[in-house]
Order: structure tokens, then sequence, then C-alpha cells
């Protein structure tokens, strides 16, 4: 009475859809995904899923030439009929049988499944009967739902979205990792304490405080192996030196089936870096978003946002239950991202994945925050080496007369980091002089005016280039930029953001001579309107951790060794030390609420927008619009990204998808050329005086100061609130 041989596609049957299945189910067991009694269950998901597609509404509708939408009045969703055909004696247990029906019924979300079947028992009977399917009884609907929250039942569904999806776009499921050890090898590197370390606790999850300049990127892959893994950093410039330097230095060959890259900007990355052939750059850009690749190197919001239990979510999480995740440089978070890095790492835990933490800090809450819900962690430390740094505790703001003496007297390359923009445009202004080499960078640039003087800083601040000049600076320098500077002014905010400034200095610990003096200074007052005010609603910078870091520094003159870098984040950043601070509040605050969620509370379309929770826009400074080179590049790529392609009836459909498909390359190419000519900026720095708009978008022209120099200024608004400082540094 079941005839898979009706349509399930267009183009493919039942019987055909249901055995891609089947097959991408044995490539995840092939490389070991997944366990035999997983297989079993997952065997049955694949094959009864669409079984409710052989009614005969949806025959007609996949039949038919012409397009008919779907009717709720004569026909029910086929994962609901589906369910309707499970046999429960093919499953060894009822367990086994419950998790196998709510996955069936939930691989689609087109509508409330349960609320489904309690509403429409006469239709989905008058749907199923003459094929023999079976009433579905309340008191089973109520054990399946019970499974919702399951583990098991979790990674199971999400391995059935994963096959269906692969099976329906015709593509690769998993790409094996038989090649990662073989590359680190052949580097030919003695590999050193840490990286030994990484490679004899390859099948625990590890935790690892070392030294900047220790091979940590080595260290991670070394530590993933030959096995799927992700790589996720807190910035989106240093991912994007990690991918080069991964595929430049390490994996080298076969790289669209090797290694991808997975930010917001992935597919106009590869564009302009030229990484692959044009004709393969959306499909290369595809399988990043499809969780294929042996190795991803990533943001959290792309991998993480799996916490928000969106419908669906169990697809990325069972994907990072089988997968081995490397966190870099976890200081870096805020306590929002701590928060849904944490839930997620013990999510993943609980399924079994495997995780590593390589950071140059790790303050003590932090460590217990993670230890709350996960244990057996193995621990590293690595902290051994040359002294780098000669410090002076400076009681006083920040001084530009200070740094104009010293440059004076000593000249070299000197890095000035200030904790806002505001502070870097005024210390930029007071040390400018036509005679002396002197440079701004921050995040308000715009785009192609900030990717300039990344260059310039990372080529002035090479360790093997010898030179005279100031760069000023704020946080963007801390982590993603790699650089070698001979002297930092930088102003307190804590000591894990201190100390990563001065890893910008002596990087590599080759310039022992200037040890003789102080080659870092720390200015520890700062103004108090950065901090962050009860309510969350202004400022940056904890207070309760700012306090605690300057009363750790305030007596420190001399030479600092790494070992009490990492003693004095121990003595400081304690539980205790940071229990009233806002961050400790945020975290928890952010901790309980993810824990509340249940599953599909939030929609996923609203998820990325929620996760990243940064109130920043995207704006064109007026004077960069009004600029007729500028003006001819907008209005050029505008007019590209109005352009519609129709199907040209003259030739066949592969070349109309190729037409296609050069057409969205050449409108990334255009959004690109737009986005390159806009600000990030907050709230309060918006002007509206115009504005651009394509397709869904729309992009303000701002009313603002702005050149290459300096960057983005505000200016101040009559009768407007003025929010003097935000946290896009």
């Amino acid at each position: 009475m079941i005839d898979l041989n009706k349509l399930a596609k267009p183009d493919k049957t039942i019987r055909e859809h249901t055995d891609d299945l089947l097959n991408k189910l044995e490539r995840l067991k092939y490389l070991g995904y997944l366990g035999n009694e997983e297989y079993e269950i997952l065997q049955l998901c694949c094959e009864y899923h669409d079984y409710g597609k052989i009614n005969d509404e949806f025959q007609k509708r996949v039949s038919s030439k012409k397009k008919i939408n779907f009717d709720d009045t004569k026909e029910v969703a086929h994962n609901v009929l589906s369910l309707c055909f499970v046999d429960e004696n093919k499953f060894r247990s009822k367990e086994e049988y419950y998790k196998g029906c709510y996955s069936i019924l939930n691989h689609h979300h087109n509508v409330d499944n349960f609320k489904e079947i309690r509403e429409k028992e006469d239709l989905i009977e008058k749907n199923i009967e003459k094929f023999g399917g079976k009433k579905l009884r309340k008191r089973a609907l109520k054990k399946i739902a019970e499974y919702k929250t399951d583990n098991q039942t979790m990674f199971i569904k999400g391995l059935l979205h994963k096959c269906d999806y692969s099976a329906s776009g015709s593509y690769e499921i998993e790409y094996e990792n038989d090649f990662l050890s073989d590359s680190l090898e052949e580097l030919g590197y003695e590999w050193n304490e840490l990286q030994n370390f990484c490679v004899e606790k390859k099948d625990e999850n590890i935790i690892v405080v070392a030294n900047t300049g220790m091979g940590k990127t080595e260290a991670g892959l070394l530590w993933i192996g030959d096995n799927k893994g992700f790589f996720i950093l807190p910035l989106r410039t240093a991912i994007n030196a990690i991918y080069d330097r991964v595929r430049e230095k390490i994996i080298k060959r076969n790289i669209e089936q090797r290694l991808s890259l997975l930010h917001s900007e992935t597919l106009s990355y590869y564009l302009n870096k030229n990484i692959t052939e044009e004709e393969k750059i959306l499909e290369y850009s595809k399988r990043g978003k499809q969780l294929n690749m042996p190795i991803t190197i990533s943001t959290l919001d792309q991998l993480f946002n799996f916490v928000y239990k969106y419908n669906g979510f169990e697809l990325k999480l069972a994907t990072l239950s089988y997968s081995k995740i490397v966190i870099d440089e976890i200081q870096a978070y805020s306590p929002d991202l701590l928060a849904y890095l944490i839930s997620g790492l013990e999510k993943i835990s609980e399924l079994g994945g495997k995780f590593a933490i390589l950071t140059a800090t790790l303050p003590p809450f932090v460590k217990d925050y993670i230890e709350d819900n996960i244990d057996s962690i193995n621990y590293g430390e690595f902290t051994k080496g040359k002294i780098r740094h000669h410090l002076q505790v400076m009681e006083t703001e920040l001084d530009p007369l200070f740094i104009e003496n010293h440059f004076k007297e000593k000249g070299g390359k000197v890095l000035v980091v200030c904790n806002t923009v505001k502070k870097a445009q005024e210390i930029y202004d007071l040390l400018k002089s036509e005679d002396r080499n002197i440079n701004l960078l921050h995040a308000k640039f715009i785009r192609n005016d900030r990717s300039s003087k990344e260059i310039e800083i990372q080529n002035f601040g090479k360790t093997e280039v010898n030179g005279n000049g100031i760069w000023i600076a704020t946080s963007i320098v801390e982590a993603s930029l790699d650089i070698d500077f001979d002297y930092l002014f930088t102003e307190l905010n804590d000591l894990n953001g201190l100390f990563q400034r001065l890893g910008r200095v002596n990087r590599k610990g080759e310039k022992e001579k200037m040890l003789t003096y102080p080659n870092a200074y720390v200015f520890t007052e700062i103004n108090k309107n950065l901090f962050v005010n009860e309510s969350g609603t202004r400022g940056f910078i904890d207070k309760t951790i700012y306090n605690l870091s300057k009363k750790a520094i305030i007596n420190f003159n001399g030479l600092l060794s790494e070992d009490e870098k990492v003693k004095m984040i121990k003595a400081t950043l304690t539980t205790e030390n940071i229990k009233n601070s806002n961050f400790d509040r945020e975290y928890k605050k952010i901790k309980k609420y993810i824990g509340d969620l249940y599953i599909g509370e939030k929609d996923s379309k609203d998820i990325q927008k929620i996760f990243r929770n940064i109130m920043s826009y995207s704006v064109i400074p007026y004077d960069i619009y009004v600029d007729l080179d500028n003006r001819k590049i907008i209005d050029e790529s505008l007019e590209i990204l109005r352009k519609r392609y129709l199907d040209d009836p003259k030739i066949n459909k592969e070349e109309n998808i190729k037409k296609r498909e050069a057409l969205k390359l050449e409108k990334i190419r255009a959004r690109d050329n737009i986005y390159g000519l806009t600000v990030s900026v907050g709230i309060y720095d918006r002007n509206k005086i115009d504005s651009i708009k394509f397709g869904d978008e729309e992009i303000e022209i701002t009313k603002c100061k702005y050149d290459f120099e300096r960057g983005f200024e505000r200016i101040k608004v009559e009768n407007k609130k003025d929010e003097a400082y935000d946290n896009f540094g």
C-alpha cells in the first residue's frame, strides 16, 4: 500500500531520496562520527522521514508543472504524516522508538507539529487511511514530546537534518580530515613543550595558558590532529590572518576540500583574496556554511548561536559534538559572549565533543565559570621564557608631553594605546608634527581606510624592521594584529587588556638591550565616564575589575616576567574579588537567560542580531559620500545591485545557472564596494541627512567630521543627548 516510487521531489522518488539519506548516513558512520546505537536509530529515521509524501495532495503539488500552494484545509505537513507510518517493532526499545519519532516529526518546523496533530486528527486520518497509516495515539504523542530535551534525541535529530539537507542539496555531508597531521609534520619543526602537551592530551578537554609567540595556532592544530575541527577566535581580523597562515604555510593543497573560513564577510574575503577560481567561489563559500569542511576557522556567533535553541539548532550541536573545538584568547570576550560560549561548551561536552582553550591569560573567575558544569579538564601552563617587558607605572592620565619627550630622546617604534577613539584622536592631535612619522588607527575609519592602515602598521611593526615613528591606537591592536614595537605607552583598562597590549612590544623577546630602561609605561588614571554604570547603559570598563587591576600594578616598577603576569592575574581576578562586579552580574544574567530558554522560543532569523548584541550601525560619512570618485563607485554599484536576471529561453538550464551565479558574484562585489566606504558607529554618532537603499538594506549618510588621518568624529547635535563614550574602539 505504500508506494515509495511516488515523487519526493520533482526529479526524485521517495525511495531514491531516502536512499540518498541512507548513503549520507553511511558516510558519517564510516568517518566514526556516531556510535552503533545512534546509527541504528538514524537508519530508521532516514527510512521513514518522508513516507508522509505519498499523500495525494502532496503528489498533486510535486508533479504539477504549475506552482500549487500548500492548502492546509486539504493537506497536512508530510513530516506529521510520516509519523503515522513508523513501525515501533523495528526499534529495539520504546525509548528508541520515541526518540526516532520525535526526530522524524520535527525534521521540519513549518508549523507547530504537536499542535497540528491535536487540531487536525480527522484530516490526518483522511490523508493516510488508504495507505495503511496508523492513527497517532495521544499517550504516545505525550511520551514522544518528553524526549525534546534528551541529549541523544538532539544528536539524532541534528544528524537527520544534516543527512536530509545534504541529500536534498546533493553536496558532500562531510569531507575527511586525513591530512592535517602529515601537513604539520611536513613543516619540519621540533615541537616545543606546549605543542607536545597538546599532542599528549589530544583526546581530552584542555585549558592552556601560554606566552605570546609560543605557537598556539600549531598547538591547537596538533590537538585537533586528523579529526574534524573548528578554530574560534574573537576578532575577524585575527580569523582572516589565521586562515591565511594555515592555508599558505600549513595545509597548502586542496584547500577547497580541507579548510574554510566562516564569518559574516567570508564570501567577500574569498573574492578579494582570489582564494580560488571565480566559478568555484560560491560553492567553496557554501561549504563553510554547511559545516562539512574538515577544518573551519570561525567567529563565535556563526557556531554558538545554537545556544538559543531555535528550531533546527540540533544540526550545529550534533556537528560540534563529534568535532574538536579550539577557543583562542577566551579573556577577550565580553560577559554576554562569554556566557554564550561557556553555555555552548557545556552542551557540546554533554554530547561528547572536546574543546581546547588556548590563551595568553586566564582569569581565575573565568576558570571557575567553566568548571561550574564541566568536569575532566586538563590544565597546562607554559609561561617560562625570556623577559620581554620593563614596566613603569605612572599614576597620572596618559601624558602626551611625556611621550613626546621620550620620543625625542630615544626614538624607535612607539605604540600608544588608548581606551577610546576620542582619546586616541586627542593624543594624535597633540603629538602631530610635520617632521614626525605619526599615524592613528582605531575602529572608526571607513573599512577601506582601516584596511590600508592595518597593512601599514603591520609592515612598520615587523620585528625585523627598524624605524622611528609613533602609532596611536585603541584596543583593536590587542589581539588582532601581529606587530612588534620598541616602546608602549598605554592607558590602564584591566590586567588582561594590559598584558595583551604588552604583547605588542618586544614580542619575541629579542630586544634585551632595551630592557635596561622601561619599554612599557602604564598610565593608571582614566576618565571615570568610561565605567559601566549600574544599569549597564553607559560605559564599557568594569569599575571593580579596573580597581583590582590598578591595585595589583600600582607599586610595580621593573622587569616583568611571564610568570609574574600569570601570578598577578591569579591573585587579583578571583571569583571572590569580582563577585559584585558588573561583569559577574551580566554574565550570570545572560547565563540564566540561556538556560531558561525553551526549544523553539526564538526564531533563527533573529538570532544573529541578538547574539552579537552590539548596537553598531554602518554609515557612510557625508564627506566620503560627496567625494566624486566615491560617488561614482556608489552609483555604479547601486546600478549592479538593482539588476535582475531573467532566464534566457534560448540557452540551456546550466548556462542560465552560470549567468545567475555570475551576476550574484558581481552583486557581492558591488555591495562590498559600498561597504568599503562605511564606518561602524554607535547610536549617538548617527546624524542622518540621507541614505542609500538596495534590496532590504539601507545605509545612512551621516553628517560628521571625517578624514583619512583622524577617521570619524561626531558632530554634536543641538538638543540631542550626547553620550561621549562607547565601546567601539
